[in-house]
């Protein structure tokens, strides 16, 4: 479905290289949600999950008994490695990774994609300290923008108002 509008074409506009900001893929992420309806299913991410739990596992500098034992510290219940083990086994298909471990499992092996993908399936977006504090100056800049862009009618409605006095 056409939206109307031209799609900017980043990577032409930044001399060929693909070098988007949050706020490029943010807008080009919105515009393609905005044409889609989820699909009958498509929130089923049970493989998705278990794939990226066992890609951040892979990816860990850690062992899978050292990230129990941290996630374990964190969340206050003893998990095991074998815990870990059924949670991304593909012929292991009921035993489910729980949401209210997710936060230790992102802190404790520095993967946060299995957050990320939840939060996109929803138009989010997880920011990293950095991110959201550019974030928030970025949000804080647009509201210098409209004030003063308020601030020159507000004026300019004075200037009248003093002419025609």
């Amino acid at each position: 479905m056409a939206t109307g509008r031209k799609k900017k074409n980043v990577a032409a506009s930044r001399g060929g290289f693909e070098q988007l900001t949050i706020f490029d893929v943010i807008r080009e992420d919105e515009a393609r949600q905005q044409e889609e309806r989820p699909a009958p299913g498509s929130f089923n991410i049970s493989s998705r999950l278990r794939n990226a739990i066992s890609e951040g596992l892979k990816r860990s500098s850690l062992s899978r008994y050292e990230v129990a034992a941290r996630m374990s510290e964190l969340v206050g219940v003893e998990i095991t490695k074998s815990q870990l083990d059924s949670w991304t086994a593909e012929s292991k298909e009921y035993h489910r990774f729980p949401a209210e471990y997710l936060p230790a499992f992102c802190l404790v092996t520095g993967h946060l994609e299995p957050l990320r993908m939840m939060a996109r399936m929803l138009k989010c977006y997880v920011l990293e300290s950095k991110e959201a504090l550019l974030a928030e100056l970025g949000r804080i800049d647009q509201v210098k923008r409209d004030l003063a862009r308020r601030e020159k009618v507000v004026r300019e409605m004075i200037e009248k108002m003093w002419a025609t006095g």
